[in-house]
């Protein structure tokens, strides 16, 4: 998103954990001719959060599209997963979204216009098997901007939730998870087909087109169209698809 926003003359903040990988971000879209100012820390902190948009709303004049993208997994039944793995999903993927539109929307509201994309997942409203702490915090981020997007209404901010499905990211990089919910994870999202500049294109595209959902690949949307139509039923199918998997991946016997 950064690369395709900066190929069309945006003025970019980029916030990241990494100062490391913070700054090689930031040096090769600084060598394509863009402005970024970079911020480095940890989005479970509110306070973090919301210098780094006071600083560069401050700086720029203004906040046009706020993403609210960082993002962890983990993996593992309810009654494993520990107190210090829900912490951490919770602090970034829920959390974290919470303080950047908490942060943004004054800002927004003083201005009259924006946009804010929070990223979800398909994991959300699918609520697939050994992924309660992942399933938790995407669903609740879908829930907010659905909120977001009813306390907003009539004042010129838009809200958009994009609930993608597996594409090729450095989500996994991290991942919190015993080996075989690891290994799954892995493969499916070798074998999505799909990358994040295609995501980048479309998710954008989507949000300035004034959806508030977002849901991507194009693959998915019956799936979420089926999981409002017939909850109990599609619950079921997933769990069929994931076992279904396990076995071709050659995590669980035939």
């Amino acid at each position: 998103m950064a690369r395709l926003l900066a190929s069309e003359g945006w003025s970019l903040g980029l916030l990241d954990l990494s100062a490391a990988g913070l700054e090689r971000a930031a040096g090769e879209l600084r060598s394509a001719g863009a402005r970024v100012t970079t911020f480095s820390g940890d989005v479970a902190g509110a306070g973090f959060v919301a210098d780094a948009v006071g600083q560069f709303a401050a700086a720029e004049g203004g906040l046009d599209v706020l993403v609210n993208n960082a993002g962890v997994a983990v993996a593992g039944p309810i009654d494993v997963t520990s107190t210090d793995d829900w912490n951490w999903i919770v602090g970034i993927n829920l959390l974290g979204v919470v303080w950047g539109c908490r942060a943004a929307v004054p800002v927004l509201r003083r201005q009259g216009s924006g946009l804010v994309l929070n990223i979800a997942s398909s994991a959300g409203f699918a609520a697939p098997p050994q992924m309660a702490a992942y399933n938790a915090t995407k669903a609740a981020v879908i829930a907010l901007s659905e909120t977001m997007a009813a306390e907003l209404a009539g004042t010129g901010i838009q809200t958009s939730v994009a609930m993608p499905g597996f594409f090729r990211t450095h989500l996994l990089d991290h991942m919190r998870a015993p080996p075989e919910e690891n290994a799954l994870a892995h493969q499916l999202m070798d074998h999505s087909g799909h990358d994040p500049d295609e995501a980048a294109h479309a998710l954008l595209a989507a949000a300035a087109a004034g959806d508030l959902y977002i849901v991507w690949p194009p693959e998915y949307r019956m799936a979420w169209r089926l999981k409002r139509w017939f909850p109990v039923w599609f619950l079921k199918r997933v769990q069929s698809f994931r076992d279904a998997q396990l076995r071709k991946a050659g995590l669980r016997p035939g």
